[in-house]
């Protein structure tokens, strides 16, 4: 593996890490600050509603970038200033104010996921990709493990409002990193339109951003793996969504305290950070990634059936809980792992930015459409609320197989893409 993108992937660790902290660490201090909780639960709803319009968008932008990396820098400071402005407005200006500027940080909520993944080929060598994907999915999973347990941790030792200011300060020293980021492979010529003038930055009119827009969806709903992978995992990522707001009462059920409902999440980003230790250290299992996401998305049906079961035992004892919350990392890691290598084998070079940074949207928008239908559903009937979860997952892996001939036909016949040769005479 490069030396360069090991400090690629230290930033990206960084980011995420922030970013899964800023959440719940602007939860937490909107509570302290305002003392209301809707208050609280607004700013969160807020920085994560508005990622479904921005993703597509700075998907484009970074596209069209002859420095992606800069671009990247520039968007992860924004951010990082926004979530300041948002903790010293709090109390200070009405709260309607406060949401609005959350909402336009959520903007550029997925350049921390979708973003930083999307520049791996030009980071790392051709045969290092699949040990680079699966060293990347990893990040996530630490990110998820690390970030709410931090922000948790930092309120309690210095109150929630400096939970904000160290999510700002992880954000911000991805900065530096993501400016370096690499815009082509050594030896090549990021694919792009006409070569500007040397000295000159193209500026994208609106018209063109629409065009860039409806081409990368296109490649998305055209390419069967890639539509597949996308439709499985932004319904897998509703079921995820689902899990987590039922955290709460499994804790409350396995400890005796709702707030031990984050040990719980942290055992899937555990179980899921070691087996995509695996993958990196062998890729060779990630070869068939049409394969792996499938199954992996079983395993999480079969988590949580099994969560379903250890709320009915009722015993008292949370060790059938805590086994089934371990199985659902068993998934959830290689079904991310596989994601991304599909993603990155499917997409169009000149679409790719924007086809991770659409699909980081998507996932998002469904983890919070997850989270809040079944909010309410969970405090009723938790049993319900996990086999609907269920239910979402094994829909998940049923989606994978939809068109499934049509696109193995397509690899037999030794075609990579049915747009990317489209993409190759637009830009001759």
């Amino acid at each position: 593996m490069e030396e360069r993108y090991a400090v690629v992937v230290a930033g990206a660790a960084a980011a995420r890490t922030g970013d899964e902290m800023s959440g719940p660490a602007l939860l937490l201090a909107g509570l302290a600050v305002t003392g209301s909780a809707s208050t609280a639960t607004a700013l969160l709803a807020g920085i994560t509603v508005s990622a479904a319009l921005g993703g597509p968008v700075f998907g484009v932008l970074l596209d069209r970038s002859a420095r992606p990396g800069r671009l990247l820098a520039v968007a992860l400071g924004t951010y990082g200033s926004a979530l300041v402005v948002i903790l010293l407005s709090l109390g200070r200006v009405p709260v309607v104010a406060t949401v609005l500027i959350a909402v336009c940080a959520g903007l550029l909520g997925p350049a921390l996921s979708g973003g930083w993944t999307a520049q791996l080929p030009y980071a790392v060598r051709p045969e290092e990709l699949p040990r680079a994907t699966a060293l990347d999915a990893m990040t996530f999973n630490f990110a998820s493990l690390t970030g709410p347990a931090l922000a948790g941790t930092v309120a309690g030792l210095a109150g929630a409002p400096t939970g904000v200011l160290v999510s700002v300060a992880l954000i911000g020293a991805a900065v530096p990193v993501a400016w370096r980021v690499p815009g082509v492979r050594d030896g090549e010529a990021r694919s792009s339109a006409a070569a500007p003038p040397p000295g000159l930055t193209p500026t994208p009119t609106p018209a063109s951003v629409v065009v860039d827009l409806c081409a990368g969806f296109r490649a998305i709903a055209r390419t069967p793996s890639l539509a597949r992978a996308t439709v499985a995992s932004v319904i897998s990522c509703v079921g995820q969504g689902i899990l987590v707001a039922c955290s709460p009462l499994l804790g409350e059920r396995a400890f005796g305290s709702a707030n031990h409902g984050v040990v719980l999440l942290s055992g899937v980003a555990a179980s899921a950070l070691l087996v995509n230790a695996v993958f990196a250290r062998y890729p060779r299992l990630m070869r068939r990634p049409d394969a792996v996401l499938p199954y992996s998305t079983i395993v999480l049906a079969v988590a949580l059936l099994l969560a379903v079961l250890a709320v009915l035992a009722a015993t008292g004892r949370p060790v059938l809980l805590v086994a089934a919350m371990l199985i659902a990392g068993l998934g959830e890691g290689p079904q991310l792992a596989a994601l991304f290598a599909i993603r990155h084998r499917e997409a169009p070079e000149r679409l790719r930015g924007q086809i991770f940074t659409t699909g980081a949207s998507l996932k998002i928008t469904g983890f919070a459409l997850g989270a809040a239908l079944t909010a309410s559903l969970a405090a009723r009937s938790l049993t319900t609320a996990l086999l609907i979860a269920a239910a979402t997952q094994a829909l998940a892996a049923l989606s994978c197989g939809w068109g499934s001939g049509r696109g193995s036909r397509q690899r037999r016949q030794g075609g990579r893409n049915p747009l990317d040769s489209a993409d190759r005479g637009e830009r001759q």
